[in-house]
């Protein structure tokens, strides 16, 4: 049964007729006219003339209307979603979504490094124009710049409890800045090449870096000695990571492979080959992450490993790949593709579910442990996204609580705030909070 009327019908046979003859597509408009039998005459003053074509592009700028509306329907859901009453819910799987909440601007070269105070709403940065930056990310207000330095910064990392910062530089010294007594520095000296990476280990006693000379060194940090050198890379080591009790370290290198260290003993456990490239980044998973790892993998965790620091790693490189490895096995688990580039940083989410990623093709990918899918990807900035950091903090009300002291008069209000943190080529670090 048609759904149009006879006049309806009519008039479309007409509008069609008319654009067959109009376009000189004789042929088709003979068949129409004969099988339609209308009493169509061709009119350049007739309502039919150039109807066909007025409707097809109404009928396009509905559509373009209808996803206007549905994406606008969209945004609002999602802001819905993020309404005060709603949003605690959704924190413990918040993941970043443009725009920004802060685009902090002041360094004059690339920004490399950027790490979140554990315990207040502090930032700081590192950068090719030699300097430390400490930010309020809370407000999105510049606080200081630590000068010291003399060539490019490549990376910080506060302590546990947010006492010392320290930072490493192409200059060949690593400096521990006094976060307590003004930023106060002291440096050490031992490394024959660029520094590309320093950690404070678990328990803030040691520090351990990595160098463009092939080796990761120990330092102790209450006499700023070196008490311990490893050796087994072959080419420049871009990073170092230390697992969650300091039994363990990851390291990555040009000779694109990634290490497992005993760090007790000195000894290279595992020497992990795959990428077909420099690696930048190497991260130990943490233990919440295990069980959706555990799936991605279809190899089941035994009791004493599901508790056990150490036991998983992701590693980027430049061959635009990440790769989850078994750090016990010195097995790939899974590849996850989808950047365009290579990639620069990676960070587990708190709730253990799920990784971030950043690199130079400009963005932030968020992936599924579960299913090693890409689920989400954010258009950054507009250079390469150097480095990725991820932040938690209390708060109540709506305002920073962390530092409050107990049985402050917001005590029973706080909550967790996750919040992250982007640095770029562009020279801007970015903040993203819910």
């Amino acid at each position: 049964m048609s759904a149009l009327s006879e006049r309806q019908k009519d008039e479309l046979h007409k509008s069609i007729l008319d654009y067959f003859h109009s376009h000189d597509m004789m042929d088709s408009y003979a068949a129409l006219l004969a099988e339609s039998k209308s009493d169509f005459k061709p009119d350049p003053k007739a309502k039919f003339t150039g109807l066909l074509e007025k409707k097809w592009t109404s009928v396009i700028r509905l559509q373009k209307k209808i996803m206007d509306l549905e994406n606008r329907n969209s945004q609002l859901q999602e802001e819905l979603s993020l309404s005060p009453a709603r949003r605690s819910a959704s924190q413990t799987d918040w993941v970043p979504r443009a725009p920004a909440r802060y685009t902090l601007t002041g360094h004059r070269g690339q920004v490399l490094r950027i790490a979140f105070h554990p315990l207040y709403s502090v930032l700081a940065s590192a950068s090719e124009d030699a300097s430390v930056k400490i930010w309020d990310w809370e407000t999105g207000e510049f606080e200081r710049t630590l000068k010291g330095h003399t060539r490019q910064v490549l990376d910080v990392h506060f302590d546990s409890k947010g006492a010392r910062l320290v930072s490493c530089s192409s200059d060949l010294t690593i400096r521990i800045w006094d976060v307590l007594n003004e930023y106060s520095s002291r440096t050490l000296h031992g490394h024959d090449h660029s520094i590309s990476s320093a950690r404070f280990l678990p328990g803030d006693d040691f520090i351990v870096s990595s160098s463009r000379d092939c080796t990761i060194k120990l330092w102790d940090v209450a006499n700023g000695w070196c008490v311990k050198t490893l050796t087994g890379h072959r080419q420049w080591v871009r990073g170092v990571a230390p697992c969650d009790d300091g039994r363990l370290l990851a390291s990555c290198s040009d000779d694109q492979t990634a290490r497992i260290w005993d760090l007790q003993t000195g000894e290279s456990k595992a020497e992990l080959r795959g990428h077909e490239n420099y690696l930048e980044v190497v991260v130990f998973a943490p233990v919440i992450s295990y069980q959706s790892i555990s799936e991605l993998s279809g190899i089941e965790l035994t009791p004493d490993r599901a508790k056990s620091p150490g036991q998983y790693i992701a590693t980027g490189g430049r061959d635009k790949f990440i790769k989850l490895w078994d750090a016990g096995s010195g097995q790939c688990i899974k590849n996850l593709a989808g950047h365009d580039n290579w990639v620069r940083s990676l960070v587990f989410h708190p709730c253990g579910t799920l990784l971030l990623s950043a690199a130079d093709d400009k963005t932030i990918r968020v992936w599924d442990l579960k299913t090693g899918r890409c689920i989400k990807t954010v258009e950054a900035h507009g250079h390469f996204v150097t480095s990725l950091a991820w932040g938690r903090t209390k708060a109540g009300g709506g305002e920073t609580k962390t530092g409050t002291p107990p049985g402050g008069d917001k005590h029973e209000e706080e909550r967790i705030v996750n919040v992250c943190a982007s640095g770029s080529t562009d020279q801007t670090i970015k903040i993203w909070t819910p």
